[in-house]
């Protein structure tokens, strides 16, 4: 059995937290056992290590979260990057395609495909052994998990099945989001909600990935990845195959894909600098930024602010901020690395065309930032904490506390942190590109500053 899990979304919808580099599933503010803040993605690899299941877990994201990632769960899995977003079914065909290719995985193997970000109990991942097992045994081309519904909802889709009493369901067919009186019909005949939880032979998705491109390795298919149809795994296989099975799950499932969601799961106390009056009811506040916040008499609310913009929204009508936001085109203002995290403290754009760029980076002991150049830009670094290694054109520098470094276009330069270092960092040039999109000119930069 391998596990293909799905990281994707623009995360508009947990605006101002969240990013087309740091979406929802990265966000650390759900509480872990020990009372502490974890992200989902932190959460479902945790659950699923605890509920036993040992198996060999690829990640299936796109370019821009590798590195949160990173971050948050190391070197822990394999790691498929889309060569551009096409929803689930062209993500899932490219990580299959990588377990028969690169991994060598027999046809014969059960692949388990789930969302990188449900919150739910720890019976949704001993279900899993049972997904496998029912594909082992013949019960179905594809078998999917179903929630067992605890309201009529409008917003999930449903798995309606031929007979409601077997651990194993035959499927009849597929609903998709009903209005409540609609709901209340299927649940009544028995519908799950349709957790997007897949299970299939590597050989299935094989044979039908052959019927849609010509391939002879997994490089073939990256490089047809745009000819694989913009559509989910859903429309593309489920409800085209020929027998379809699903087990059904009747345990904690919630969707976090909202602000109104997600602060259900939250706690009650405030994140970050927060001062509360204490008539304050059922309002969540996540402050990111280094400057207090004060909420005073608000009932019903969520507030968030960060680098990004800062939210103020009754909790009902959070669900709707996609509309208000989807417009907004600007950077991230904070990121995640696998070396350590930063903050964009400020942007100017000169009457010139010169641009300066202004980061808080905070790099961790041990950890470096690859040695490379920029064409179109030069840049100043200044130690204020910690101790690390800055090489400049080969040549390495001890610095410490106080130490300033100028490095112009086109000068090789990278860092390792001895101890937790924080720079500051100020980019100046004509362009200036997010972090991780200019290659390296040194094809071993990554070795040359790691051993330094």
């Amino acid at each position: 059995m391998k596990i293909i899990l799905l990281s994707g979304g623009s995360g508009k919808r947990l605006w101002p937290l969240s990013n087309d580099i740091r979406s929802k599933q990265f966000l650390k503010i759900v509480k872990n056992s020990d009372g502490g803040d974890e992200s989902m993605v932190q959460r479902v690899y945790r659950q699923m290590r605890e509920a036993g299941l040992d198996a060999e877990i690829t990640i299936a994201t796109s370019a821009s979260q590798v590195e949160s990632i990173k971050s948050q769960l190391g070197n822990k899995s394999s790691m498929v990057i889309e060569p551009e977003r096409r929803n689930t079914f062209p993500a899932i065909v490219l990580s299959s395609a990588y377990l028969y290719y690169e991994k060598n995985c027999s046809p014969d193997e059960t692949i388990i495909v789930l969302p990188v970000d449900p919150y739910v109990d720890s019976e949704y991942f001993e279900k899993i052994q049972d997904l496998d097992k029912a594909v082992q045994s013949g019960a179905g081309d594809i078998v999917l998990m179903g929630v067992m519904p605890t309201y009529p909802s409008e917003k999930y889709g449903y798995i309606i099945p031929e007979n409601s009493s077997d651990s194993i369901m035959r499927v009849a067919e597929f609903k998709e989001k009903p209005d409540a009186e609609t709901a209340a019909k299927f649940i009544k005949q028995g519908g799950l909600w349709n957790c997007g939880v897949f299970a299939f032979r590597l050989s299935y998705i094989m044979n039908i990935v052959k019927s849609a491109i010509e391939f002879n390795c997994f490089d073939d298919v990256r490089k047809q990845y745009g000819k694989l149809k913009k559509t989910s795994f859903d429309y593309a296989v489920v409800e085209k195959a020929g027998l379809v099975a699903a087990i059904p799950y009747n345990g904690k499932w919630k969707d976090l894909g909202t602000w109104n969601t997600l602060t259900e799961v939250m706690g009650n106390d405030p994140i970050g600098d927060v001062r509360m009056s204490d008539d304050c009811i059922n309002t969540h506040v996540i402050n990111e930024l280094d400057i207090p916040v004060v909420v005073m008499g608000a009932r019903d609310m969520v507030i968030a602010a960060s680098h990004d913009g800062i939210l103020v929204a009754d909790k009902d009508q959070s669900s709707y901020i996609k509309r208000h936001v989807e417009d907004l085109d600007r950077r991230p203002m904070f990121e995640e690395r696998g070396w350590g995290e930063y903050k964009v403290l400020d942007m100017v754009a000169n009457d010139d065309g010169t641009k300066s760029l202004t980061k808080r980076k905070i790099i961790k002991a041990g950890s470096s930032i690859d040695y490379q150049c920029h064409r179109s830009r030069s840049e100043i670094w200044a130690v204020i904490s910690g101790k690390c290694i800055i090489t400049i054109n080969d040549r390495a520098h001890e610095a410490l506390v106080g130490d300033t470094f100028s490095i112009g276009e086109g000068i090789m330069h990278g860092l390792k942190a001895i101890t937790d270092t924080v720079i500051i960092e100020i980019q100046v040039g004509k362009e200036l590109v997010a972090d991780g999109t200019e290659i390296s000119e040194n094809p071993h930069a990554g070795e040359l500053i790691k051993h330094i």
